[in-house]
């Protein structure tokens, strides 16, 4: 039988965001960093590439729409996430595209006829670290998958995400579900419309002051 892998120190485990999308840079690095990975965030194309050549990371986690399917960028991640996690002894950093859904009709096919490791944006949090997990067994970062100790906190995450005002969804909307509304209960539902329509009056009450505001300086001049 052959020995187990030797179980990483989460120092060791170094971990590469490329993405300019502010709120997936948050969320990611927050995620990612509460396993006590080492994160590391890049917004532009080149200055991921230069990234990439500093150091060897064990995971890459690159937007494809920044990135973009033609071009060097994209060739040298899609030949690391080719090659074997483990070659003479040399751990390669495994890959992960993220795809936001509005440019998921130009990229997926080339994504899924290179079998290139991705996932949807906005994705599930549970599913994506099913994902991370999965990658990073197969270079033996980890010996064990994440997302049995990640179960019980993404089955919170998703309640607490459920009862998030609407505004709140948008702007966190890298872990939302597609189907929050269709999985919100009567209660959750309506106090979700509660919500937007306390948010839709809070807003028409600014603009009637800020119309009786202007209307006032004009009799005034």
């Amino acid at each position: 039988m052959p020995p187990a892998p030797a179980k990483r120190l989460p120092k060791d485990i170094h971990i590469l965001i490329l993405d300019d999308d502010t709120h997936s840079q948050a969320a990611l690095h927050h995620v990612l960093d509460s396993e006590g990975w080492q994160v590391q965030i890049a917004a532009m194309p080149a200055q991921g590439m230069a990234r990439l050549a500093e150091r060897n990371w064990t995971l890459v986690i690159a937007n494809a729409a920044l990135v973009g399917i033609e071009g060097p960028g994209f060739e040298t991640l899609r030949d690391l996430a080719l090659a074997p996690a483990d070659e003479g002894g040399k751990k390669r950093a495994r890959v992960l595209f993220l795809v936001p859904e509005l440019a998921a009709e130009s990229v997926l096919p080339r994504l899924e006829r290179d079998r290139l490791p991705f996932a949807m944006k906005p994705v599930n949090l549970h599913d994506f670290l099913e994902r991370v997990s999965d990658l990073m067994l197969e270079s033996e970062a980890i010996s064990e998958p994440i997302r049995r100790v990640k179960h019980e906190f993404s089955e919170k995450e998703r309640r607490r995400t459920e009862r998030r005002s609407g505004e709140d969804r948008r702007a966190e909307g890298m872990f939302a579900s597609r189907d929050d509304y269709l999985e919100m209960g009567e209660e959750e539902i309506a106090e979700y419309e509660r919500q937007e329509a306390a948010e839709a009056a809070k807003k028409r009450a600014l603009e009637e002051a800020k119309s009786k505001d202007l209307g006032g300086s004009d009799r005034k001049e």
